[in-house]
């Protein structure tokens, strides 16, 4: 049983959302959209987009890609509310990104309530930076569904997530595909008139599109002395800088003219993308886009994209931060009541949390006694200290030797009594542990790590009504 959903806000304002000008969506556009309720309201006449996006990964990735697509939701159902005009929330699969070590492993929560992480395969070091798009899943996906099956407590709600995922990770297909569309099945026809517009930016159809604006940001050099665009070259995808009338490769050192740019964006077009600060340009470009929402750092993002909307002539969307927050299972809160806890008491290192609540069994006396024996020894030393200094200053390191010898002494006995302790209170320490490992595994934000499939595979598909009623709370308050 899910106890509660907590809200936990990124700290940023929204930015007013513009009106926006609705617009038909071009035909390449819709050709990349996968098929559902969503394509076919951006199909229908003249709409707006709320859009949003994230690397595809293994089993949806962490938690944050869901909290984006369901934010991107709501939002577009507030302002179609609001303005009367059809809105449709958009998902970017950033299917060309090229960060394998990101995209191909999983966390979940195992039966011991540990984190367990599932991995598709490793790249070598000096391999090509393929996007994920050219990443087959292959053989290896059979073993990391299984590693998913082996991880996860039994309940009547894994086969049908076991399902879920098997229907979209197969051997035959690619990790960006795969993810695109184990979001589509999960939220395609989520929400009231149509759900998610799931766009795989990636396709082919995609990128001719996009073609005329990447070709135009050759022209464009960022702080970095690199153009913010991309081309798949022998050591895979590869940023562009400007020599002359040419463009040569930064890792690879490949050559090409403008001529033979143009000839790939005609010709191969996935070849080419966007870096991240081009990304929300080309966004904005081919959807009627008016609000972005995301995280802090696409925030930022955003916000050093601003040249490039002013200099290729796109009007900007709205930085709107996403939903952010926290999934707490009954078996945590009840840890948390029990000990008058919150999750904030677990953001900081593993452990500190734990010993507070040792040392505060200490006997109070004893605690107290250890305390000013410390003090008692720098009061004692310091003012033996100062004698040598008269005397024979060489013997001031010989001071300070037994000086902290004897403070050792008096942390090896508060250190042992700890010890002790620790081993008296096993059961506690375990629960903090195991909770810990559920709010902030690996001392990260839990919707950092793991994995929707880790939640729905013990809790089905009421997990999402219950995030999705926070979210609406977040949607109407900005």
């Amino acid at each position: 049983m899910i106890a509660r959903i907590l809200s936990t806000p990124i700290p940023a304002a929204a930015e007013p959302i513009p009106a926006g000008k609705p617009r038909h969506i071009a035909a390449d556009v819709l050709a990349a959209v996968l098929p559902g309720p969503g394509r076919d309201r951006l199909a229908r006449g003249e709409v707006l987009a709320v859009t949003t996006g994230q690397q595809p990964g293994l089993f949806t990735g962490p938690l944050y890609t869901i909290h984006k697509a369901l934010s991107a939701i709501a939002l577009a159902r507030r302002l179609e509310t609001e303005r009367g005009v059809p809105v449709v929330p958009v998902f970017w699969v950033a299917g060309d990104d090229h960060d394998f070590a990101e995209a191909n492993h999983a966390w979940v929560l195992g039966r011991d309530g540990e984190p367990v992480k599932i991995v598709l395969r490793e790249r070598a070091h000096e391999a090509p930076q393929l996007p994920l798009f050219r990443e087959q899943l292959g053989g290896d996906i059979e073993a990391a569904l299984t590693a998913f099956d082996t991880a996860l407590p039994d309940s009547e709600c894994k086969p049908e997530m076991r399902q879920w995922l098997e229907m979209s990770y197969r051997p035959d297909t690619n990790l960006a595909d795969a993810g695109a569309d184990a979001l589509h099945r999960l939220l395609g026809a989520r929400g009231e008139g149509g759900g998610l517009a799931v766009f795989r930016a990636h396709d082919r159809n995609a990128k001719r599109a996009a073609a005329p604006w990447l070709l135009r940001a050759l022209d464009e050099t960022l702080d970095d002395g690199l153009t913010p665009v991309l081309v798949e070259g022998r050591l895979g995808r590869d940023r562009l800088r400007q020599e002359g009338s040419d463009f040569v490769t930064r890792r690879s050192a490949e050559r090409f003219s403008r001529a033979q740019l143009e000839q790939i964006a005609a010709e191969t077009p996935e070849r080419l993308s966007p870096n991240v600060l081009l990304r929300p340009v080309i966004e904005a470009a081919l959807f009627p886009t008016l609000a972005y929402v995301g995280g802090p750092g696409e925030m930022d993002y955003l916000q050093d994209s601003a040249p490039l909307f002013s200099k290729l002539g796109v009007a900007p969307q709205a930085r709107v931060p996403r939903w952010s927050g926290l999934i707490i299972e009954a078996r945590v809160d009840k840890v948390l009541s029990k000990h008058g806890l919150t999750p904030a008491d677990f953001n900081g290192p593993p452990g500190a949390l734990e010993a507070r609540f040792v040392q505060a069994d200490l006997p109070p006396d004893l605690a107290a006694t250890l305390q000013e024996l410390r003090q008692d020894v720098e009061a004692r030393y310091a003012r033996i200290s100062g004698e040598v200094q008269q005397l024979d200053p060489t013997l001031e390191r010989t001071v300070q030797s037994a000086r902290n010898a004897a403070l050792a002494g008096t942390n090896e006995i508060e250190r042992k009594l700890v010890a002790s302790l620790k081993r008296s209170q096993g059961t506690l320490l375990g629960q903090l542990t195991r909770v810990r490992a559920a709010l902030a595994p690996g001392g990260k934000p839990q919707e950092r790590v793991l994995t929707v499939s880790s939640f729905l595979a013990r809790y089905g598909g009421a997990l999402l009504d219950d995030i999705d009623a926070e979210v609406a709370r977040w949607a109407a308050g900005l």
